[in-house]
């Protein structure tokens, strides 16, 4: 396989970055093939150099779906091929890429499922109902309440202080942290008990505090590793990043699905095996103790597991951020890199943690759907089986809706933000009719149409918001501070759940209905006003224009990060698109490629000579390979400028590498 140079650090001398000198003029047609193959990939740019951004509608439509379905058919004759040598490496391949990074988020998604799960449980007849309910005869309510807020406020540190800590000390070790942290947690939640049933209580929610922080951790650190692992290790820029980044990532979050439904399974399994076969109450406290705490024991075994995993298998988990970090000469956290972030990325803040605080309003309003048609379906009913029955059908739901996100969330006439915004708008849609119309909905002869509305209010949460706040916090933020950006972002998100736990407990449903809409509209707004839409973006042009920024020199990046395409609203009305300049930025990336092959050549001089620097790994020193025609156009035009005294100036850039993509 064919393989170029991919652009490293640039030579501290430089060759003229001035502007003066046009590289293009001294290529032949051949050379000019190979720099439009390097810089020009055909997955963004059609025949004649024209990046998909600038075409019209039309054109657009025509690139797009031409190139998707010349991908599909690639992957789908891969599957097939690999399906012929062995008809389980499919599977396999699906469990290494796209199960084991979201293992995390299945384990959690699992544990939290439940915990909503079992109390019912707790609180039905025969099993814990003077103290697990209303009027709560023998334990504080204040602690049963504390089950919903200390569970979320674990979470919201965790997602702030791991996000923190995993853009200070590594990606990897956030992800081992999290794991150990969740594991112990599994185990404080299947042992808690007490002297009282007060004191159970008690026990149960300090144990999901520490617990809840594990789960907070585990959203930007799977975020921001599943997604610098589809980019590359901070050089490499490919066709699968661009193409499939955005799937990558959700792939990895929709395992949260997955570990709902087991959940739903094997608790109702589990009732049935200690309930003597029977779903319904009375339920003895013998039968409600072995299910809930088997129902933790069972996580427990797979976290100790991720556990040896991520300490042992995911050495490298660290390595972008490490680069990134080098670049800048920053050991630590990267507070400066987070001081311009906020300077010139913080309206995306506004996007990012305004739309997951929305959306999590309406992730947590969605249960109000189900209380209703089930009173008004089963009238009188006492048993717990028919909400976890109806829970197992609208996490199926659900999945459909996270899988088709994960497939069109990358497609560029879909993309990000067009999903998130139809999702919230659908949710709005699917809130406010009946809230205007409750009664009439939750009428026997019209419940029907209300338990239609809540499966879909679940289908467009997952094929909408849900998925794209998770992807989008990370993917927008440089990768110094992109773990902490992602935290923050989903602490907000768990701020509204937060707020929502606490107002529902104040005002009655059909109040509800007429508050939680509302979040649609708004979590759709900022999203308009506030979210530039990634999708098809080349995730190194967005860490190149960053090195642009970091060094003052905004105004001198021009290329595609700077978009309209793929810039806010908020942001072109600032005139940061101003700066986009194709031309420019191609002569650009020229010169920044003959500066880094001429520090590559000084590399192998002083090499030869016995003099080995640290500026490169083994690793990136055995990957400097040049094609020849690139090597016999930067020789020819270093002799040229020695020749003309020219070749002054600085590149402390990196760029992209792009390698033959094949099948």
């Amino acid at each position: 396989m064919a393989e170029y140079r991919d652009y490293g650090p640039a030579a501290p001398h430089g060759p003229d970055m001035s502007g003066t000198h046009n590289p293009v003029h001294d290529m032949t047609p051949n050379e000019r093939q190979i720099f439009d193959y390097l810089l020009k990939p055909d997955d963004s740019y059609d025949k004649n150099g024209v990046y998909w951004g600038d075409m019209s509608i039309a054109q657009q439509v025509k690139f797009v779906t031409s190139g998707d379905a010349k991908e599909t058919k690639r992957e789908a004759a891969n599957v097939w091929a690999m399906f012929k040598q062995d008809p389980l490496s499919p599977v396999a391949y699906y469990f290494k890429n796209m199960v084991l990074p979201g293992a995390g988020l299945g384990l959690e998604g699992y544990v939290l499922f439940s915990i909503g799960n079992v109390k019912p449980l707790f609180q039905a007849k025969g099993a814990f109902p003077d103290c697990w309910k209303s009027p709560y005869k023998i334990c504080n309510a204040t602690w049963i309440a504390a089950v919903d807020y200390l569970e979320i406020s674990g979470i919201i540190v965790g997602q702030i202080l791991v996000g923190i800590l995993g853009d200070w000390l590594g990606r990897r070790w956030g992800l081992i942290q999290d794991a150990v942290i969740m594991f112990i947690g599994l185990i404080m939640l299947t042992a808690a008990w007490g002297v009282t049933q007060n004191g159970w209580v008690i026990c149960y929610v300090w144990s999901l505090f520490f617990y809840g922080i594990g789960v907070g951790g585990e959203y930007p650190m799977t975020a921001t590793s599943g997604m610098e692992n589809a980019v590359g290790s901070g050089k490499i820029s490919t066709k699968e990043d661009r193409l499939h980044r955005g799937r990558k990532v959700t792939s990895a979050f929709l395992m949260q699905g997955w570990g709902q439904f087991f959940n739903q399974v094997i608790l109702i399994l589990l009732l049935l095996m200690f309930h003597h076969g029977s779903g319904n109450p009375p339920y003895s406290k013998v039968a409600a103790q072995w299910t809930y705490r088997v129902s933790f024991a069972i996580p427990a075994v797979g976290t100790l597991w991720l556990v040896y995993y991520r300490a042992y298998k995911m050495k490298s988990a660290s390595k972008q951020l490490a680069a990134a970090k080098k670049k800048s000469k920053v050991t630590g956290y990267d507070t400066e890199s987070l001081k311009l972030t906020f300077t010139y990325f913080g309206p995306r803040m506004i996007a990012t943690a305004g739309a997951w605080f929305a959306n999590d309003i309406f992730f947590y309003g969605n249960k109000l759907f189900q209380n209703e048609f089930i009173s008004v379906l089963l009238p009188g009913n006492t048993s717990i089986m028919p909400a976890w029955l109806y829970n197992l059908i609208n996490v199926g739901v659900s999945l459909v809706g996270y899988y088709l996100a994960s497939f069109l969330i990358d497609n560029k006439l879909y993309g990000r933000k067009r999903m998130q915004m139809i999702g919230f708008l659908m949710d709005f849609i699917l809130f406010v009719i009946p809230a205007f119309n409750f009664k009439h909905y939750t009428s026997p002869a019209h419940v029907r149409e209300f338990q239609t509305m809540y499966f879909l209010s679940s289908f467009f949460n997952q094929f909408g918001p849900n998925a794209v706040t998770f992807l989008v916090a990370a993917e927008v933020y440089p990768t110094p501070i992109r773990a902490t950006a992602h935290g923050v972002s989903a602490a907000a998100g768990k701020l509204g759940a937060l707020c929502a736990s606490v107002l529902y407990n104040y005002i009655d449903t059909q109040t509800k209905f007429y508050v939680v809409p509302w979040f649609g509209l708004m979590g759709m707004l900022v999203t308009l006003l506030f979210l530039p839409d990634t999708t098809g973006l080349d995730l190194k042009e967005q860490e190149r224009r960053w090195h642009f920024i970091r060094q003052g020199r905004e105004s001198e990046y021009h290329g595609v990060a700077v978009h309209p395409k793929h810039l806010s609203w908020w942001e072109r009305w600032r005139g940061v698109g101003r700066y986009y300049d194709a031309e420019t930025d191609y002569k650009q990336k020229i010169e920044e490629m003959r500066a880094d092959w001429e520090a590559s050549q000084a590399r192998r001089a002083n090499e030869k000579a016995g003099h080995w620097d640290d500026e490169g790994t083994a690793h990136e020193r055995d990957d400097e390979v040049w094609s020849s025609d690139v090597s016999t156009f930067f020789e020819k035009a270093t002799r040229k400028g020695s020749a003309s005294g020219s070749g002054s100036g600085s590149s402390p850039l990196i760029l992209p590498k792009e390698k033959e993509y094949e099948g």
